[in-house]
């Protein structure tokens, strides 16, 4: 991945920044606005230095054009810097946002994209696992899991989000919350995928 906070001989050391606006306003809008239109959004006056720092872009492989000359987002306009040292969740520790690597959201959450699906999680049967109702699970489909995995069932019709595990040579689904009680199926028990990652959203 290139590094904006080392700029290439040819760069600028403002493309970082100009980067940074362009894919707040690509989140906003899905587009690649005009040139004119990018004067505003860079702050600058000339439709030459939008042009080369769109050029700029495109040469370290955040951009690239169509066929038809538009411009859009390549794979890595849309990675996000990955800080090279965890966060304490207890006393603080010096930390600085532009350590590490980029990655894409997407690549760490989905080995498989035709096999993966988001499903939001209703309730707290699990939340001593850490799934919180709101909670938006990504779940891997597939019939078959190990005992211990979070689960995505199928139990006499109905879905549940719970552990699979095994009591007496039967499988069983354990909740993750003392309030709710094991289910433990009288007709049949199908999986439906296995949790593979999950999404929380905090809003201000």
């Amino acid at each position: 991945m290139t590094d904006f906070d080392t700029p290439a001989p040819d760069s600028n050391p403002k493309d970082a920044e100009y980067l940074a606006k362009l894919q707040d306003y690509y989140a906003e809008w899905k587009s690649i606005p005009s040139y004119a239109a990018l004067c505003e959004v860079f702050g600058i006056a000339s439709k030459s230095w939008v042009k080369a720092i769109l050029d700029r872009l495109e040469k370290v492989g955040f951009l690239e054009r169509t066929p038809d000359g538009m411009w859009i987002p390549t794979h890595q306009f849309f990675a996000r810097p990955f800080a090279e040292s965890s966060v304490q969740a207890g006393m603080p520790q010096s930390i600085t946002a532009t350590q590490g690597d980029y990655y894409v959201i997407d690549e760490m959450l989905i080995h498989t994209p035709s096999l993966t699906t988001m499903i939001p999680v209703k309730g707290d049967s699990m939340i001593d696992a850490g799934i919180h109702d709101g909670d938006i699970a990504i779940v891997e489909k597939r019939n078959l899991a190990n005992i211990g995995d979070i689960v995505v069932a199928i139990v006499d019709d109905n879905f549940t989000l719970k552990t699979l595990a095994k009591e007496g040579g039967k499988y069983i689904l354990r909740p993750a919350n003392p309030a709710f009680p094991v289910i433990r199926p009288q007709g049949s028990l199908e999986i439906f995928g296995v949790l593979v990652g999950l999404i929380r959203k905090y809003r201000k």
